[in-house]
């Protein structure tokens, strides 16, 4: 697939394109940066109140990039396209698409970039599996991520998916009361 967003010469807008397996080992690290540890906390959306452990790892990452009816997204700056600034992953269910491991470089968030990634994955779904929902779950008790969300169109529905307990690839519950909410979006 080709650059989603091209950037012209002199231009500081970041090019979005469809992840390869190539990228996998550069996606990690943004990923862990965005949600756990110290190095997440520079940004707002840590996890590392919450969760310890880590958030993904190079297969999850390569097994979702690779799946049938599945995309990653990252944006680069293409001055140095080695370093991703932001990466989501959609994927096609059927009546809807999927929205996930949402991530922009934590010293980057709060500039735009993570509205730019959003608005591209719902465009991506829409043109290309013609569907005309999004869903996503997040823990419920990340209320600003929630508001952010819903800022942007998404509705919460009441729905809870339990936390995977025990399945340390999804982080150590450092709390025992999480739960995963379903927001919803109707994509005109």
């Amino acid at each position: 697939m080709e650059a989603l967003e091209t950037a012209r010469p002199g231009q500081d807008r970041p090019v979005i394109r469809a992840a390869t397996a190539a990228d996998a080992p550069a996606l990690v690290p943004l990923i862990e940066s965005a949600y756990r540890g110290d190095a997440s906390r520079v940004g707002w959306t840590t996890e590392a109140d919450l969760l310890d452990g880590q958030r993904t790892d190079e297969e999850g990452v390569t097994a979702v990039v690779t799946a049938e009816g599945s995309r990653v997204l990252l944006a680069e700056d293409p001055g140095a396209p080695q370093a991703p600034l932001a990466c989501c992953h959609i994927e096609h269910r059927g009546d809807h698409a999927y929205f996930g491991m949402f991530a922009v470089r934590p010293a980057l968030q709060g500039a735009g970039l993570g509205r730019v990634m959003l608005a591209e994955a719902e465009r991506v779904a829409r043109a290309e599996w013609g569907v005309r929902e999004m869903h996503m779950t997040v823990i419920r008790q990340r209320e600003e991520l929630i508001a952010w969300y819903e800022r942007r169109g998404y509705r919460r529905t009441g729905k809870m998916v339990p936390f995977p307990y025990g399945d340390e690839r999804f982080g150590i519950p450092r709390r025992d009361d999480l739960e995963f909410e379903l927001l919803v979006k109707e994509l005109p």
